[in-house]
């Protein structure tokens, strides 16, 4: 008996005379659902530690309620009267009225932050205008005030006001992509000594590309090896590609200050050589050069493990075949082995790419004012200047900047060509 039987309408049932197509259907659902909750930890895991940091981050963006939720009653004045000129007694008013509630609350600075984002002195204004308002009692509020503090009486600073009335904005991505707006509201270039992101993207795009490079023609010849090497070697050469991993960070770092600073290892050891005088010592340090240098370095074992993953597996008969063909060295490795091989390029360049696109250390330490990358200000703008809107302007461009060119990358070579082994 195989514990099926059949029915007598003639269809085939299991022992206890459920129809087997009923009884599959339940074992399928069943096999589901605990796939379902083996992989449900993972996927809480993912949503926790990435997806939503990710969205908040896309979120703050754009949300900007500082300013709406200490001043109510100029915010709700300015989003029902456009500003087309300095306001009138209304919205001073309402300006006199909610700067005395925010100091009773000691948020005014926190309100003259946000405007300050927009109209540089902002923070200062607020401040020192909060502290006098015991002089103004009543009406006339706006003669009071600009007889208090003139600085008041500026078309600028109101429009300012009348977007960070507003919760959601897109002033911090104009920020971001060096635009700001004008007296009248108008969006506008920022003046040239203000345009520095655009400089960082196309900075850190072109040093993350140059490093992947670098480590792709420092890195393939490794790999090369460690794939055809005797195992008793190859497994020692591993251990040194390794040992980076097994290394601080800060470590190799600071290791890497020591070996390129003027008066380090590397300078004297060309002074000593006589390729350069002591007088005329190379500059490695807190520049690209040097954010160059470490940052391969430190990449340079995310580029090695892909491509070992991949010629490991590629077999070394083809080669000699193609050799028995007539074929030389250069044309075998040209048109029968490197083409097996891409697959582990095509990782290991965008996993170096990525990884550098959002470093944060290491230009830190030495790449000096030339060798910071966007990372840098995004961190800067976290910490110190506390402008989280603008770091996360700036974090969702860069992400979609690495987006764009993951489908790029997609569309021209594929992703289903590009394996880790």
């Amino acid at each position: 008996m195989d514990g099926t039987s059949d029915a007598p309408d003639g269809l085939l049932t299991t022992g206890d005379g459920t129809p087997l197509k009923t009884a599959l259907a339940r074992a399928t659902r069943r096999a589901k659902l605990k796939a379902v909750v083996l992989v449900l930890p993972l996927l809480l895991f993912v949503l926790v530690t990435f997806a939503v940091p990710i969205g908040q981050m896309l979120y703050l963006s754009v949300y900007s309620p500082v300013f709406a939720d200490n001043m109510p009653r100029l915010s709700a004045y300015l989003m029902a009267n456009p500003v087309t000129e300095v306001p009138g007694e209304a919205a001073f008013e309402a300006l006199v009225l909610d700067l005395k509630d925010a100091r009773k609350n000691r948020t005014h600075a926190q309100v003259g932050t946000r405007v300050n984002y927009e109209k540089a002195g902002s923070t200062s204004l607020f401040k020192s205008t909060a502290r006098r308002l015991r002089k103004i009692d009543g009406p006339p509020y706006k003669e009071k005030l600009l007889a208090l503090k003139p600085a008041w009486d500026d078309l600028h600073l109101w429009t300012v006001m009348e977007r960070a009335a507003h919760r959601h904005t897109l002033s911090f991505y104009a920020s971001a992509l060096d635009l700001g707006y004008d007296a009248k509201g108008d969006l506008v270039r920022a003046p040239e000594e203000r345009r520095i992101y655009g400089l960082l993207f196309q900075r850190t795009l072109l040093l993350s590309a140059l490093i992947a490079g670098l480590c792709l023609l420092l890195g393939y010849p490794v790999a090369h090896l460690l794939a055809n090497l005797p195992l008793k070697y190859s497994n020692l050469l591993m251990v040194l590609v390794l040992l980076p991993f097994w290394t601080s960070l800060l470590v190799r770092t600071t290791s890497w200050i020591t070996l390129l600073q003027s008066q380090g290892v590397l300078n004297d050891l060309m002074v000593w050589i006589g390729i350069v005088g002591d007088d005329g010592r190379i500059q490695l340090m807190y520049n690209q050069a040097g954010t160059v240098i470490a940052m391969t370095h430190i990449m340079l074992p995310f580029m090695i493990l892909p491509l070992y993953s991949v010629m490991k597996t590629v077999p070394k008969d083809f080669v000699r075949a193609a050799r028995s063909l007539g074929a030389g060295p250069v044309t075998a490795f040209v048109r029968v082995y490197f083409p097996q091989t891409v697959p582990g390029i095509g990782a290991g360049v965008l996993l170096v790419f990525i990884i550098s696109v959002g470093y944060y250390i290491t230009p830190a330490l030495v790449g000096g004012s030339s060798g910071q990358l966007i990372s840098n200000q995004i961190a800067f703008h976290m910490l110190q200047s506390l402008n989280w809107g603008l770091a996360a302007a700036l974090g969702a461009l860069l992400l979609g900047g690495v987006l764009l060119l993951y489908w790029l990358y997609d569309r021209l070579v594929g992703v289903d060509n590009m394996k880790l082994g």
